[in-house]
């Protein structure tokens, strides 16, 4: 009985280490999603690349039809590469505005005190709330919530992601479906030694799998989530946190860096209140 599960087990971590990404997700054979994982050999890989593969999605959007050029009741950053929400919106069509390189979907919401780098692609019916950051390189599907005080930089949320209050996603894939608790956070930084900081480097994100070391080819590597993963409030999932389709993750539960298989509950070990008299 345990050597089969045992032999189970490194069959799926042999899959991880290959190409297997519907260990994560099951929407690959659809765009956008065909075109952002065509050419993985490892599941975070459209992270490395993404801003090419958001300018192949603009251009295949341009392909089916045309959208606005003109943003109104927006301002922009010196620089031209970014945009100030300052009124109250919802897109009656599609507007790409090509200086900034940044495509909205029709029927997205825009709340005062947005804002958005390019290169981003936001999908239709998505909710930009009050104070929400996006940093560039960001694709978001259809009917997205990047909330209050939610921060997300060169990441993948696909349809239906919701991220609603004060949240981080920094160099992270997430699923359909996905839900994070408010004040849950993907971590994309580990811990730095005292030669990185002062040689301005750093050490690319290792991964244990099976007993083997897999460098992940990136300094900064936040987390893939599975669809319809729910992460409870103010978890934290180290860089390099692999999680399967369907996990539940309790609330204030720290996730160390690894692979969690689908359809598994994560929780402290203990998890029950402390009761005493004052």
């Amino acid at each position: 009985h345990w050597f089969s599960i045992d032999h189970a087990w490194k069959m799926v971590c042999r899959k991880l280490i290959m190409k297997d990404l519907s260990l994560f997700f099951s929407d690959l054979d659809n765009e956008p999603y065909k075109t952002i994982f065509a050419e993985a050999e490892r599941v975070w890989d459209p992270l490395k690349n993404l801003d090419y593969i958001l300018q192949s999605l603009i251009q295949n959007i341009f392909s089916k039809g045309s959208c606005a050029s003109k943003l109104e009741g927006v301002c922009f950053d010196r620089n031209g590469k970014g945009i100030f929400v300052q009124q109250w919106m919802k897109l009656d069509q599609a507007v790409y505005l090509k200086n900034q390189d940044i495509f909205i979907g029709k029927g997205t919401r825009l709340e005062p005190s947005v804002i958005i780098k390019g290169p981003a692609v936001i999908g239709e019916n998505c909710d930009l709330r009050q104070g929400a950051y996006v940093r560039g390189n960001i694709f978001a599907g259809e009917g997205c919530i990047i909330g209050h005080a939610t921060e997300v930089k060169n990441s993948i949320l696909m349809n239906r992601c919701e991220s609603g209050h004060f949240n981080y996603i920094g160099d992270s894939i997430l699923g359909c479906h996905v839900n994070m608790g408010a004040g849950s956070k993907l971590a994309n930084l580990q811990f730095r030694c005292k030669d990185e900081k002062l040689k301005g480097f750093i050490y690319p994100i290792q991964l244990s799998i099976e007993s083997e070391e897999l460098n992940t080819g990136m300094e900064k590597l936040g987390a893939v989530v599975g669809d319809y993963t729910e992460l409870g409030c103010n978890a934290v999932l180290c860089p390099g946190s692999l999680i399967g389709k369907g996990v539940w993750v309790y609330p204030n539960l720290i996730v160390p860096k690894g692979y969690y298989p689908s359809n598994i509950v994560l929780a402290p070990k203990d998890r029950k209140p402390r009761i005493f008299e004052k």
